[in-house]
């Protein structure tokens, strides 16, 4: 079998399963897994797949600025904000994270809801200045201008001595195997406290997202608690399986 023909096996099993095994690969096409990983590597330059220990995931969609992600997907994103925001309680101690998305559900908390807020989101703040009730804390730090997130020490090391209830999680990729993953490595370290000092984590997903794998991994699927998203039945079923509450926008 010429290479074009390996390469394109592996590019529809990709599509099909959300993943590659080069074990498979080898077993399926009669090829040594020397020859599968070089293959993988070529696709991986070509930016079609992202390599990852004993095969291949798809790769997630380049990092765009905040200002062009805002026009993207704007409807799935308001559902997903709507679902996602009466998870949020009254008393209860906020984290929420940076995003597009992650915006929205602060524009959709109840007007009476009676919580502390805590986010490194700039956009978000004088939207939440508008609620009554809600004490908002604003972690301190550098900008990172293109998703408009503070960031940095100063913010990583106020969010290690805070707990909250629940974290609303932005994330750029989410894979059952890959795990949860971002384009910031800086916001990646904010991101992994977040999740390591919540009770309920909430990830805010498009369909897009899922089965993707960004550069930097936040942690394993598992870890969430909750999945938000527009995605079908049929594509949330392995989140399910994990113990996830899914709930469809």
């Amino acid at each position: 079998m010429l290479k074009e023909e390996r390469q394109q096996v592996m590019l529809t099993a990709l599509k099909r399963d959300g993943k590659v095994v080069a074990a498979d690969v080898s077993s399926l096409l009669g090829v040594s897994e020397d020859t599968v990983r070089r293959d993988l590597n070529e696709l991986a330059d070509a930016g079609l797949l992202r390599r990852v220990h004993g095969g291949a995931v798809p790769k997630a969609v380049t990092e765009v600025a905040y200002t062009a992600r805002r026009e993207q997907l704007i409807d799935a994103k308001a559902s997903i904000a709507h679902a996602a925001a009466v998870l949020a309680q009254d008393g209860q101690v906020i984290f929420l994270d940076c995003g597009t998305t992650t915006t929205q559900v602060a524009a959709c908390f109840s007007s009476h809801l009676r919580a502390t807020v805590i986010t490194n989101n700039v956009a978000a703040l004088p939207i939440l200045a508008d609620f009554p009730y809600l004490e908002v804390i604003a972690l301190g730090g550098s900008l990172h201008k293109p998703t408009l997130a503070i960031v940095g020490a100063e913010a990583a090391a106020t969010l290690a001595t805070l707990r909250a209830d629940i974290c609303f999680l932005g994330v750029n990729g989410l894979h059952p195997e890959a795990g949860i993953s971002d384009f910031s490595y800086e916001e990646a370290h904010l991101k992994r406290l977040m999740i390591a000092n919540a009770t309920w984590v909430v990830a805010l997903a498009s369909a897009d997202k899922l089965g993707r794998v960004a550069p930097f991994i936040l942690g394993a699927t598992a870890t969430l608690t909750h999945l938000v998203t527009d995605a079908t039945d049929d594509d949330t079923a392995v989140y399910r399986q994990m113990g996830i509450q899914v709930i469809h926008a």
